[in-house]
């Protein structure tokens, strides 16, 4: 298994890690809460941001206009499925979402969660990190490397190791300053 190949792997963690954070409801109004939430539109799943436009027009609200009027209820339906916990208001045309001022046992709760998050994300690094020092071990033992080699490349994941945990902590650490400042 190849250093930069690694690394890649490493990378997408990070892309999938800042995806749920992104996703993680911070007392302001965010559209990334929706993008998990599909609508029936003409019998296919489809993404809310492929039938509506949202935007977002004040701090703690998000307006959802369908491109097609008719799938109105099919967007409120979707959106009281979900768990982002929210009850949209439909006035025929639109719908707007409003979020709550958060509490403080919320924002704790919600620190909670991310810190979970971010622990997953340095395992799934950590375990990435251990399928190239076993790669690196079984190139040696088949004498493909040298044991030189192998430190060298043991080492070099090691640090790329560091690099991305380093990374997730201080993405949470920002995240978290976002949700008990709010």
């Amino acid at each position: 298994m190849e250093l930069q190949e690694l690394e890649d792997r490493m990378k997408k963690t990070i892309d999938v890690f800042s995806q749920n954070l992104s996703e993680v409801r911070a007392g302001r109004a965010n559209p990334a809460i929706l993008n998990k939430i599909s609508v029936e539109y003409y019998g296919t799943p489809t993404p809310i941001n492929q039938v509506a436009g949202i935007s977002v027009p004040e701090a703690r609200m998000i307006v959802i206009q369908p491109w097609d009027a008719s799938i109105l209820k099919e967007i409120e339906k979707a959106i009281l499925a979900s768990d982002i916990g929210l009850n949209p208001n439909n006035d025929g045309k639109v719908i707007r979402l409003n979020f709550p001022e958060l509490t403080e046992e919320r924002r704790k709760d919600l620190v909670k969660d991310i810190k979970k998050i971010a622990e997953e994300s340095r395992v799934a690094i950590r375990s990435i990190r251990r399928d190239g020092m076993e790669d690196a071990k079984v190139k040696c033992k088949n004498s493909e490397i040298t044991e030189d080699d192998k430190a060298t490349l043991e080492d070099k994941i090691q640090k790329l190791t560091d690099k991305y945990v380093l990374e997730i902590d201080k993405m949470l650490e920002n995240k978290e300053k976002e949700i008990m400042n709010i």
